[in-house]
């Protein structure tokens, strides 16, 4: 189905046609008709579906053509973190290239010139904003910030942002919105916690929920079975002869993600590091020089990266299996993008020979296994009955000792094909 097919304004038409944006993804085809008919809506989809151009879309479309107060916040829109905020923001900036719509981003880990920055876009009213929760709040708690004219909030990546703990966050700022309004959530899981919110907050919504895809044919998907301690072997390994390009490398540990970092920069690789101890200001520069190719590699853990949205991406490597296979689907989604080409590499150590079948199961294919090389030793057999010995979570209770969650608080390219 063709964009010129929804009832859109020619304004935000034009916006799409200067793009070259012609063909709505699935979750763009059913969510863009619930949105303009300004129903609730939940949605089940993942990063890299669309779904930001499924909201942003018909929302400039409301905003422009239904009457709205002039100089006063009319739709906020909720990010798990600063880099997500950014890139819903760069595409806010697109969308909206021949509409009068403005908005502003909302986000930690800047300066004071730019905490006044916001501090204005909220108290003179621009029209969307994008925000991270904890950020919100802080303005919230020390500006006089009107929402009494709010008639659409938006969440988006939901269940990332409970697995944060922003719930209270979100519903602290919930309580300051009139009732009388859209609301509008997406999320790539659906489990109770999120059923549960969408209950609380949303009203009679329309449910949308577009499956977990597969990742497409493009994307060459790979492993080594391997020891642990051959991993960074195999690292090196990878890189001895060749320099990587556009590569990112993922790891669930900012312990991890700094080891390999060390690790790479000696063999004299260009990488750079995302992780939640660096500050905005960092992160911003790293991934300026990686999209500008000064920086060929990126390690990263999973809550930093998961907004980073760059098209051209040519190698994905798993340093560990992930724990959900939806983590494994919006790693290795990063590459393959716009009709492209790309490849995955995941390291398989034999307590995470099990994690990976379930992959494979889900997959329900076979992912080749790469001969380890002969100098880096001898590989395990892959056999994931036998090596089924841990599949619990780090972290997560075992028997006789529960924990409470903590409350942790983290905090202009132009789009393409929806993403």
């Amino acid at each position: 189905m063709k964009f010129d097919e929804l009832a859109l304004c020619d304004a935000v038409l034009d916006g799409l046609d200067a793009m070259n944006f012609t063909e709505m993804t699935p979750v763009q085809e059913q969510a863009i008709p619930v949105i303009l008919e300004k129903k609730d809506l939940i949605a089940c989809a993942q990063t890299g579906t669309g779904k930001t151009a499924a909201f942003l879309l018909p929302l400039i479309n409301n905003l422009y053509t239904q009457p709205r107060v002039e100089n006063a916040v009319n739709a906020i829109i909720m990010s798990p973190t600063r880099e997500l905020a950014q890139q819903i923001d760069q595409q806010m900036e697109g969308f909206s290239y021949f509409v009068p719509v403005s908005s502003v981003a909302v986000y930690g880990g800047s300066d004071s010139a730019a905490w006044d920055v916001q501090r204005k876009g909220l108290q003179k009213g621009a029209d969307v904003v994008i925000a991270t929760p904890g950020r919100l709040i802080s303005h919230l708690n020390l500006s006089e910030i009107d929402l009494s004219h709010v008639k659409y909030f938006i969440l988006d990546e939901a269940d990332r942002m409970l697995d944060m703990g922003f719930f209270d966050d979100i519903m602290m700022i919930v309580h300051r919105l009139p009732k009388d309004r859209q609301t509008i959530m997406f999320s790539a899981t659906m489990p109770p916690k999120i059923r549960q919110l969408a209950k609380t907050i949303l009203h009679d919504p329309v449910e949308v929920k577009i499956a977990i895809s597969r990742p497409p044919d493009t994307i060459m998907q790979t492993a080594y079975i391997c020891e642990d301690s051959q991993k960074n072997s195999i690292i090196r390994h990878l890189f001895k002869d060749k320099t990587p390009n556009k590569v990112i490398l993922f790891s669930g540990s900012k312990l991890k993600v700094k080891e390999l970092t060390r690790t790479l920069r000696k063999m004299g690789l260009s990488v750079g590091e995302m992780h939640s101890d660096l500050e905005q200001k960092e992160r911003d520069a790293i991934m300026h020089e990686f999209k500008n190719n000064r920086v060929n590699m990126l390690i990263a853990t999973d809550i930093v990266a998961r907004g980073i949205d760059i098209d051209d991406i040519t190698l994905i490597i798993n340093y560990e299996v992930p724990y959900e296979v939806e983590d494994y689907v919006h790693r290795i989604g990063r590459t393959a993008r716009a009709g492209d080409e790309g490849m995955s590499i995941t390291l398989v150590g034999p307590e995470e020979q099990h994690r990976f079948k379930q992959i494979e199961d889900f997959l329900e294919k076979e992912i080749y296994k790469i001969p380890i090389p002969e100098e880096l030793g001898v590989a395990p057999e892959y056999n994931p009955k036998a090596n089924r010995r841990r599949t619990r979570k780090p972290g997560s209770p075992s028997k006789g000792n529960f924990r409470n969650k903590s409350n942790r608080r983290n905090q202009k390219s132009r789009p393409r094909n929806g993403k």
